[in-house]
């Protein structure tokens, strides 16, 4: 009767380690799937290759990165508009000022005068957010929106 009993618990145990090496099996055959290496060092080898590789091209996109940032900052990107009346006796808000300034606070006001027999066009250099000519008050506005 005991030796029944241990037999019994002895097969249990020989299936339960069967299906467990069946487990793993499985667990092996999808890990392998991608790969044409036959044993896990292999695979290894060929991973740490891949991330090698990977890590390499994570450092030039970043050293592009960084340059495409440089430029970037270099650009226009930040753009005010104002039109304004600078005569009472011209209709209408014919007259503007526009900033086109980089993200350094450089770059240019451009201003418009408009009358009925003439129209004059005025371009002042932005340098720090600053101009070495005299803007007008309609130019300072446009300025100041700029570099909020």
């Amino acid at each position: 009767m005991t030796e029944n009993i241990l037999f019994y618990i002895l097969s249990f145990f020989i299936i339960l380690i069967l299906f467990w090496i069946l487990v793993i099996e499985i667990r092996l055959k999808k890990i392998f799937s991608g790969f044409k290496a036959k044993n896990a060092e292999i695979l290894i080898s060929e991973v740490t290759k891949k991330t090698k590789e990977l890590e390499e091209k994570q450092k030039r996109i970043d050293e592009k990165l960084s340059v495409i940032e440089k430029r970037l900052d270099q650009s226009i990107r930040n753009i005010e508009t104002v039109r304004f009346n600078p005569f009472p006796e011209v209709g209408g808000n014919q007259s503007f000022a526009i900033s086109l300034l980089n993200d350094e606070g450089n770059g240019v006001v451009i201003s418009s005068l408009y009358a009925r027999d003439r129209m004059s066009l005025f371009a002042k250099p932005i340098k720090d957010g600053k101009s070495e000519f005299e803007l007008t008050k309609e130019e300072k506005g446009v300025l100041k929106k700029t570099l909020k």
